[in-house]
């Protein structure tokens, strides 16, 4: 398995795996995700929007978003959001993921704290992530609307060195 930048090649792959109910379900996606979508969202042209994905020879296993600040106040944060496809589960596939985006951020891009909202009930997720040093700060109550009804979502951080400041 290998993680690389996604690519215009990778439009349908990922637009099939954000379209696997337990992944829609897992996140902000809606179901029946268009390809129009998936196109603006990975065509490259904004600068505080990074993909990356795991591929095991030319199959697309899994995506992760990497969203950083443009505000000048917020420049050291960044947001991420991923999905694995059902096929590709247990294999380390989200791991790989969450590692790279947390070298390419912390490495290259001087983020210093990476932020993601997670569904209470995923405790696989909320596993990796406290894993990967990913620590839970609050749980949103009502967070967002899921098949229904309303669900909770944890809001966890990873900060890397010190920053300063209370806390």
């Amino acid at each position: 398995m290998h993680i690389r930048h996604s690519g215009p090649g990778d439009i349908d792959a990922v637009r099939a795996i954000y379209a696997q109910s337990s992944n829609h379900a897992a996140t902000l996606q809606l179901p029946y995700p268009s390809r129009a979508l998936w196109e603006t969202r990975l065509a490259g042209t904004d600068e505080h929007f990074h993909s990356l994905v795991a591929c095991e020879a030319d199959e697309v296993l899994g995506q992760i978003g990497i969203a950083t600040h443009a505000r000048h106040r917020r420049r050291h944060v960044a947001n991420i959001g991923m999905a694995v496809s059902e096929q590709a589960r247990g294999r380390g596939v989200g791991r790989a993921l969450l590692q790279a985006a947390v070298e390419l951020c912390e490495g290259w891009l001087a983020v210093h704290r990476i932020e993601l909202e997670v569904y209470t009930d995923n405790a696989a997720a909320i596993a990796l992530y406290a894993s990967c040093g990913f620590v839970r700060e609050g749980t949103a109550r009502g967070y967002a609307w899921r098949d229904g009804g309303y669900v909770d979502a944890h809001l966890m951080a990873r900060l890397s060195g010190p920053l300063g400041g209370a806390g």
